[in-house]
């Protein structure tokens, strides 16, 4: 990001923070989406980081560290919109088909469906962390640097967040007992 944009945007430039605002909104949108998993919601999420970003950036103290701040401010933004509402909901698109673009690849379609299943099982601190690490592809030391905590519990919260998305990955290939409600 370029300093001297921020730096601006830091003494009150409003036409420099849209300039910042338009550069990461689609990262941040992309971010949000994987972590709260609703389009809406996400959008909501992204408003409320860029009007936490606005009002708080005057206290960013060093300019250069900018993204990382700002994702931290999302990942906020987003455990808030998930408190608020504590249902997921589905999203639901319709798709239009007029026949097949490409070959139907039905196994990679059903371990992306099987994978979002699991994912949905999962509480927003560690989907975030997952979406940091394979999403943004951040290392564990950037991500302790993004949330602003330790380098150790960011190995660990990755640790219990991969271990947590196997155990819903595994819950959901368990046969259903006779008389027992399926998981959603």
């Amino acid at each position: 990001m370029n300093a001297d944009l921020v730096q601006k945007a830091q003494h009150g430039d409003q036409k420099a923070f849209g300039l910042l605002a338009r550069a990461c909104g689609d990262r941040l949108f992309g971010i949000a989406n994987r972590i709260i998993r609703d389009l809406d919601r996400s959008e909501d999420a992204v408003q409320q980081a860029l009007v936490t970003a606005w009002r708080e950036l005057p206290r960013l103290r060093d300019p250069e560290r900018f993204d990382a701040w700002i994702d931290r401010v999302l990942v906020h933004a987003c455990y808030v919109e998930a408190r608020r509402l504590r249902q997921w909901n589905s999203n639901i698109r319709i798709l239009h088909i007029d026949g097949p673009l490409a070959p139907d690849d039905t196994g990679a379609v059903a371990d992306r469906d099987e994978l979002e299943r699991g994912f949905r099982r999962l509480p927003p601190d560690q989907r975030a962390i997952l979406v940091l690490r394979h999403y943004l592809g951040l290392q564990p030391a950037e991500i302790a640097v993004t949330l602003g905590i330790p380098d150790g519990t960011a190995r660990s919260r990755l640790h219990y967040a991969h271990r947590a998305l196997r155990a819903a990955l595994d819950a959901a290939e368990r046969p259903i007992a006779v008389g027992e409600e399926p998981r959603r």
